[in-house]
């Protein structure tokens, strides 16, 4: 590290700097690399990189750092990923998720199940290679149970990507009901914020709102959509149709009934067709203005009052309660939190089912010697054992300036 002062290429002083070498297999990027510190502010920033680019430097494409990083053989591309995924995280569980990612222990795991596969494979293409000499037959019945044990354990890790595209991606709740249910009020106290107006006619959520928020480590977008009823106005069914279609995008459905009219349970009853199969919670709203008593509703409606609050910190603890059953444990690392990743696993799957299906039946040990290849690069995909120039640039294309 040495201290100085950056000079134009003329001569004057720019800014007084700290500057330092790091060489080859010792810098991020495994290459001979140098870095200037100058004084934090947009213009000497600017007149520092304007220098540096006349020398001869050019701009760095995203994710050229971390790419040239892989290249030369500092981290796995699932690593190199992993950098992307810390920087992007915006919560203490997304902000965790990549951690695991960066330090290894995934990528860890998923060679140690290529190496599982390589080893079954290796059997078997030592009995093709020496088929003339005396090695024996393959043992069919060995191989299906190795298959089966990786099998199971590639599946079990494809699996967690359900509670893993929730750290990456979010948890989408939408809120839905009839007009004037009280969805809008319902979305700002969720927020605390009033994001939303709220007015006593009906039918002034034309189209939909969306907000995310960070509930206790988890980032959640809560959707205020336009209340579902009959109508001729067409700007209104146009948000009705959007509001169909963000329910079936939904992780959950939060869906509002005005327990103060006297048919809302019949109108219950019709509304929660629109819901379908998809997981939900049905709120009571309004219960200030019922002369029932709220724990004469049934058990399965969580009572709310917009006004006064009440009932609100259950509806944000069974939230959270549904989203933690569906959080991965995070201690492991071994959470899949990419759609890339997830494909990979369910191709690599799909030729170790093949493969065992294909032990069982007698199949030629050819046959099996490609499945377990095909499978085998599969997971390779993901640590960047296996690559193409296509992989690279959809990955790193991702990536921010600088990184």
């Amino acid at each position: 590290m040495r201290h100085g002062y950056f000079l134009s290429c003329s001569g004057e002083v720019i800014d007084e700097v700290l500057a330092v070498f790091m060489p080859a297999g010792r810098s991020y990027t495994g290459l001979d690399q140098a870095e200037v510190f100058c004084h934090g502010g947009r213009q000497v920033v600017r007149l520092v990189l304007d220098e540096i680019l006349s020398a001869g430097a050019r701009p760095a494409e995203p994710g050229e750092f971390t790419k040239l990083a892989f290249l030369n053989g500092r981290i796995d591309l699932s690593r190199a990923e992993a950098v992307a995924e810390l920087i992007a995280a915006s919560t203490e569980t997304s902000y965790r998720a990549g951690r695991e990612h960066l330090l290894g222990s995934y990528s860890g795991y998923v060679e140690q199940l290529r190496g599982e596969l390589l080893t079954a494979l290796a059997d078997i293409e030592a009995a093709i290679d020496f088929s003339e000499e005396d090695t024996g037959p393959v043992d069919l019945g060995k191989v299906q149970t190795q298959l089966k044990s990786i099998g199971f354990k590639v599946e079990q890790l494809a699996a967690s990507y359900r509670g893993g595209r929730i750290i990456r991606e979010g948890f989408r709740i939408a809120i839905c009901g009839r007009p004037n249910a009280g969805k809008s009020s319902l979305f700002n106290l969720l927020l605390e914020q009033e994001r939303a107006l709220v007015d006593p006619e009906a039918g002034t959520t034309r189209d939909y709102l969306s907000e995310w928020i960070d509930l206790d480590g988890f980032a959640v977008n809560f959707v205020d959509t336009a209340g579902l009823r009959e109508s001729s106005d067409r700007v209104e069914r146009k948000g009705q149709s959007k509001a169909k279609e963000i329910i079936e995008n939904a992780d959950l459905v939060l869906w509002l009934a005005d327990v103060s009219l006297p048919e809302w349970q019949a109108n219950l009853a019709d509304d929660i067709r629109d819901i379908g199969d998809k997981r939900n919670m049905l709120v009571g709203n309004k219960i200030d203005l019922c002369s029932q008593h709220q724990e004469a509703l049934p058990e399965e409606i969580y009572p709310l009052s917009c006004v006064t609050r009440d009932g609100l910190e259950r509806i944000r603890k069974q939230i959270l309660d549904i989203i933690n059953v569906e959080a991965p444990d995070l201690t492991s690392g071994q959470v899949v939190t990419s759609a890339r990743h997830k494909h990979c696993l369910d191709l690599a799957t799909g030729a170790i089912n093949r493969a065992q299906t294909g032990a069982a039946g007698g199949e030629s040990v050819e046959i099996l010697a490609f499945e377990l290849r095909e499978a085998a690069d599969h997971l390779g995909e993901i640590t960047g054992q296996v690559y193409t120039e296509e992989i690279l640039g959809e990955i790193f294309s991702r990536f921010c300036v600088g990184k």
